[in-house]
């Protein structure tokens, strides 16, 4: 009888270990750590589309066009309905708030837009270059955020200016290339600067499955 007893009591417990470690497993948080990720749901009522165009384009120079496609893991099935979110500073380098700005708008300012991936992965956001911060060595950037359906929000490597004098070479081997690389070439159409960044989902992203 006893040894029924320990036998039950033992696969109680291999139960209970197996059960923990699925739990454990489960709640692993793809890309790690991410402070202010849950400002990718801070779009409200508003109805997301591929393309979106972000506050103060139309009063700030030099305009920019960021496009691209996002890709699945593979790097070349285009993935639909990934939502993205983008922040940066104006033209000063400052996080340019309102004053009326709720949640993570407090920091990351007005300056900020979303978009969810049409039916073959594209999205574009039109918006304006960023400054750097003042009196510091970070180059430029845009900070973005992903969120795809069966997976946390994560952010991925920010987009930055290959023409950038802030951008050296030393930044440049540091860069994690999370879902690839953001660095971007510059082209001029129609006076608007073109800032092409492809996106593939996972890539350099830990834990994801």
């Amino acid at each position: 009888m006893k040894n029924i007893i320990y036998i039950l009591l033992f696969c109680m417990s291999v139960v209970s270990c197996q059960s923990q470690t699925k739990k454990s497993e489960s709640n692993r948080i793809v890309g790690g750590p991410c402070e202010g990720c849950e400002a990718i749901f801070e779009y409200g009522q508003k109805i997301l589309t591929s393309t979106d165009t972000l506050p103060d384009f139309q009063n700030n120079e030099p305009k920019l066009k960021i496009t691209g496609t996002v890709y699945k893991k593979d790097g070349k099935t285009p993935a639909s309905n990934v939502i993205l979110y983008i922040y940066h500073t104006n033209r000063e380098g400052i996080y340019e708030t309102k004053g009326n700005e709720k949640n993570w708008g407090k920091r990351h300012g007005f300056i900020r837009g979303w978009t969810k991936t049409d039916e073959i992965g594209q999205y574009t956001f039109f918006t304006f270059r960023p400054a750097a911060y003042p009196n510091r060595l970070e180059p430029e950037h845009i900070h973005m955020t992903i969120k795809e359906s069966d997976k946390n929000e994560y952010y991925i490597d920010d987009i930055m200016f290959n023409d950038d004098s802030k951008l050296t070479n030393s930044i440049k081997q540091n860069l994690r290339n999370r879902a690839g690389s953001g660095i971007v070439e510059l082209k001029v159409e129609d006076k608007i600067l073109i800032a092409k960044r492809n996106i593939i989902l996972g890539l350099n992203i830990p834990d994801y499955d």
